[in-house]
């Protein structure tokens, strides 16, 4: 696309006012935290992104500038984004409620010309107080932005401002003319994204413009059979790249509505809400990570609290983001009655490395387990440590062959060795995923892990995702995470850790014994599967993941 001029804003909202389609919804904010439910038109996103973008442009943000952003998951974090790339800037969405020392990283990193925040985000029972947060990261910042603009949430909280570094969004919303949108090379940055555990060294994914309008445009039809007037749902936030192709861009590229779901899949305030946004909102497919099906699934199996509700609108359930358990997997499909498709991809490629296309009319009943088949431009292979080619379902490292296709992140931002020696070094010639996974005789796809989650038991290469399977198996058990602990004589071991079900009253003990029975039975006494303890809860990241 080198030569060619587009703008990202342009593309999901003023042609389709243009075309006349400016009263269809483009997003609806449902948020059982504050009791709400908000819909914006296409016309409004204009209204307000353009007047935004032209408050922006006069506190002097322009091409090239970068922005931060940090709010929780409300229709102004999508305004923010799309007012920040109307100018030809670039936005770097920070997850809301990260610490300060977080943010204070990639404030440092960025160096961005204004950051834009709301003053609090709402989790159940607490207010994080994220203006409180925003001011300590830039007090101990090296890196001043110019201003801060800040989003009053009135309903949840009135924060006191800073008049020295903080301007409220609505003051920013009168200060220019309406701002039109600045054309940008494809191959400019539309967005800098920090992958989870940035430390000393950030890596901040750098998004090319082009390719990746244009992948995720096509991938709305290819892989998710989603047409312009649909209602599509992926229950992410927009701190993670799903939020950003899937909440924010591939939705209002194509004209369809996306639903900003503000809750939790349990707690807000029952395990039915899934249900309800389904019905409500008539959605036709959703993308979420497996989790929160478990977390459903382990507090009300007999879905008593999601069964009034109707799912008629429901044509798919996608899921990625991490391994699913075939318990998990075959539950959703008897409650939800639609097909339920894993696919694969990662924070830097954008969007999907493997999938199950409903727009090329693949098998809606693949292998089980199978992250589905490379996506059109990946030619995805399975290496041994020497760089030989694994043989059909042997366990290897999944790499992708060079060249990548669009879409696919360009650098680290402002570290292009670092970009090299992590991704393009160990395999020459190929883009190193760093998952574990193999190939069967078809073609499919099978991604097992990390691969630093693969121990290594006596000589034996054992993937703690197919221990995780068989220990979810159990009908008592809920959750279950598994990982690797040293031991002298086998080099490593796996230890379990699990949460059982609502008002199971079996003993831990017992219940240890028998997940010991099913992975004897399921993976072998090689797995030296010994180490099982209950738990109340499992850790998570912020994204599910555990």
């Amino acid at each position: 696309y080198i030569g060619g001029y587009l703008n990202a804003c342009y593309n999901c909202i003023d042609r389709h006012v243009l075309a006349g389609k400016g009263d269809k919804v483009a997003l609806i904010h449902d948020s059982p935290m504050t009791n709400t439910v908000r819909k914006v038109t296409y016309q409004e996103l204009y209204d307000k992104v353009s007047s935004l973008a032209g408050g922006l442009r006069q506190l002097g943000v322009q091409k090239g500038d970068r922005v931060v952003i940090y709010m929780p998951l409300i229709p102004e974090v999508v305004m923010a984004m799309l007012a920040t790339v109307r100018l030809g800037a670039i936005h770097s969405v920070v997850f809301g409620g990260f610490a300060a020392s977080e943010l204070c990283t990639r404030i440092e990193h960025a160096e961005p010309k204004v950051v834009i925040a709301a003053d609090c985000g709402v989790e159940p029972n607490k207010i994080i107080p994220y203006l409180d947060i925003l001011h300590d990261a830039i007090e101990m910042s090296s890196w001043k932005p110019v201003c801060n603009v800040i989003f009053q949430r009135a309903n949840v909280l009135q924060s006191p401002t800073d008049p020295k570094t903080d301007i409220l969004w609505e003051k920013v919303m009168t200060l220019g003319e309406k701002a039109e949108c600045v054309p940008v090379e494809a191959s400019d940055p539309l967005y800098i994204l920090y992958t989870s555990g940035t430390t000393d060294k950030p890596k901040g994914v750098q998004r090319p413009t082009g390719g990746h309008l244009v992948t995720l445009a096509y991938t709305c039809t290819s892989i998710y059979g989603i047409q312009p007037d649909d209602v599509w749902w992926a229950a992410s936030d927009l701190g993670w790249v799903v939020g950003h192709s899937y909440i924010c861009y591939a939705p209002l590229l194509h004209g369809c509505t996306s639903v900003m779901y503000e809750g939790k899949p349990d707690r807000t305030p029952d395990p039915g809400q899934y249900f309800r946004i389904i019905e409500q909102h008539k959605v036709n497919a959703i993308f979420s990570v497996p989790t929160a099906f478990r977390v459903i699934r382990r507090v009300d199996p007999e879905i008593k609290c999601g069964s009034k509700y109707s799912l008629k609108s429901l044509r798919t359930i996608f899921i990625a983001g991490e391994h699913c358990d075939l318990e998990t997997k075959l539950w959703m499909e008897n409650v939800f009655k639609v097909p339920v498709l894993n696919h694969w991809w990662q924070t830097e490629t954008g969007s999907a490395i493997t999938a199950t296309c409903l727009g090329y009319n693949h098998s809606l009943n693949p292998p089980k387990f199978t992250t589905g088949l490379p996506y059109v431009g990946y030619e995805v292979e399975v290496l041994l440590p020497d760089g030989s080619h694994a043989e059909p379902n042997e366990l290897g490292r999944i790499a992708i062959k060079l060249p990548l296709p669009p879409g696919n992140m360009s650098n680290l931002y402002k570290n292009p060795d670092l970009f090299d020696k992590i991704y393009f070094r160990k395999y020459p010639g190929y883009y190193d995923t760093m998952d574990a996974g193999y190939k069967d005789e078809s073609g499919y796809i099978f991604v097992t892990a990390r691969d630093d989650d693969v121990i290594n038991v006596a000589g034996h290469r054992i993937s703690t995702s197919s221990l995780e399977d068989a220990v979810l198996r159990h009908p008592d058990v809920g959750d279950a995470a598994v990982f690797g602990v040293p031991e002298p004589t086998k080099g490593e071991v796996p230890l379990c850790l699990y949460v059982t079900k609502n008002d199971v009253t079996k003993p831990s003990n017992k219940l240890s014994v028998e997940l010991i029975k099913i992975i004897r039975e399921v993976i072998g006494p090689i797995a030296a599967f010994r180490l099982v303890a209950r738990v109340q809860a499992l850790p998570r990241t912020r994204s599910g993941k555990s």
